[in-house]
């Protein structure tokens, strides 16, 4: 997201009249690779560029390819081979096993369902959508590499029948598939993918602990709401870099707060009764994860509470509670312990283990399927070799 962001906000400072733009994604990867699909990066034609392709080893040959697709206007597809460690061809020791298709397109900044215009209406709606591109296509199709389809989940009743079903599955999924499709008397090769809106963070309590965790937290281009029923602890020069700070009555505070399946709720306040409150507002909602600072008793006590007072909440309800929260750093000062905590929180939302990756069998990311048969050629694939960057 905050990738997404930042290639937005340059594209829109851009002076048109002087530049020419293209954005090249990553649309596939076999083996390994330091980006995974949907990596992207915007390039101007005096040599700059935003976001990433790769761990820097492509970037250098991206832009030379895009250049030429900038003054030709036609995309093209290049293909990158990293699974010999020692090729001399490349120019660099990539040494990332691994084969990568990247698209580049130029970008015409006067057609409003250009890519980065579809990302910014995702910057502005902060949905979950899904992105259908267009690589390569028979004339009979009525299709042309860039063309793209956008689910979100008021939009699945405008997308052609063929890409109806795995639209859907990455919707759920959020796995992205490169797929050959039979439209029309020919076929199209498809680069389908989810983009999902950053993590919601919000914050209940404000002492100088919660600090370190906003910063953090905004750093990595999650939103952030710092709230208490403490005006005192609210002041916006402890927090600049929050979203949102917010005064609320504890009784009343999710009255002012948005949850969604994006949502962290994490209760730092030290103060129990604040907390129990909060927490009992919270169970009553879907809010996939709440994280509670402090050690493990002071859950169990508010239970015990709850319990006395006739309040029952489901086991799955409190499963939700993350208590104590954050992994096993070993953290002691407040900017590791916010450490803990968002690396908690971010392996919560991709269904990370938080392990150690040598522990790991297999290859770090998931292998993905492709089922591709050739068809015609209107973009060109490219098998590159890397000059020296």
């Amino acid at each position: 997201m905050k990738e997404i962001a930042r290639i937005v906000e340059v594209f829109e400072q851009i002076d048109f009249s002087q530049r020419k733009v293209a954005l090249a994604t990553v649309v596939w990867v076999e083996g390994s690779s330091y980006r995974r699909p949907g990596a992207r990066m915007l390039i101007t034609d005096d040599g700059r560029w935003e976001g990433a392709i790769s761990g820097g080893c492509l970037e250098g040959d991206a832009l030379r390819k895009a250049r030429q697709v900038m003054l030709d206007g036609i995309p093209i597809v290049v293909t990158y081979d990293t699974m010999d460690d020692g090729a001399n061809s490349f120019g660099v020791g990539l040494g990332c096993n691994g084969i990568i298709d990247i698209l580049i397109e130029p970008i015409d900044p006067a057609d409003p369902k250009n890519p980065v215009a579809l990302l910014h209406e995702f910057i502005q709606k902060r949905d979950v959508r899904v992105l259908a591109t267009i690589l390569k296509s028979d004339e009979t199709t009525g299709l042309v590499p860039g063309n793209r389809f956008v689910l979100t989940d008021q939009s699945a009743s405008l997308l052609p029948d063929w890409l109806q079903d795995d639209m859907q599955l990455t919707f759920k999924t959020g796995k992205p598939l490169t797929q050959t499709y039979f439209v029309e008397s020919g076929s199209a090769e498809v680069f389908i993918e989810r983009i999902d809106p950053g993590i919601e963070l919000v914050i209940f309590g404000a002492g100088y602990d919660v600090i370190p965790v906003a910063k953090l937290a905004r750093d990595l281009g999650w939103q952030v709401t710092v709230t208490d029923d403490c005006i005192a602890h609210l002041s916006p020069r402890r927090f600049p870099v929050a979203t949102c700070v917010l005064y609320a009555d504890r009784q009343a505070v999710l009255d002012q707060i948005t949850i969604t399946s994006r949502t962290a709720a994490v209760l730092m306040s030290h103060n129990f009764n604040y907390d129990r409150a909060v927490l009992q507002a919270l169970l009553a909602t879907d809010v996939p994860y709440i994280g509670m600072l402090g050690p493990r008793k002071r859950f169990d006590k508010m239970q015990a509470e709850f319990e006395k007072d006739g309040l029952n909440f489901s086991e799955a309800a409190l499963a939700r509670v993350h208590a104590p929260i954050g992994l096993d750093l070993g953290a002691e000062t407040p900017d590791e312990i916010a450490l803990s905590i968002m690396a908690e929180i971010k392996a919560f939302f991709t269904n990370g283990s938080g392990g150690f990756l040598k522990d790991k069998s297999g290859p770090i990311h998931e292998r993905l399927t492709n089922n591709q048969t050739s068809a015609s050629q209107p973009v060109t694939f490219v098998n590159s070799t890397i000059e020296s960057i």
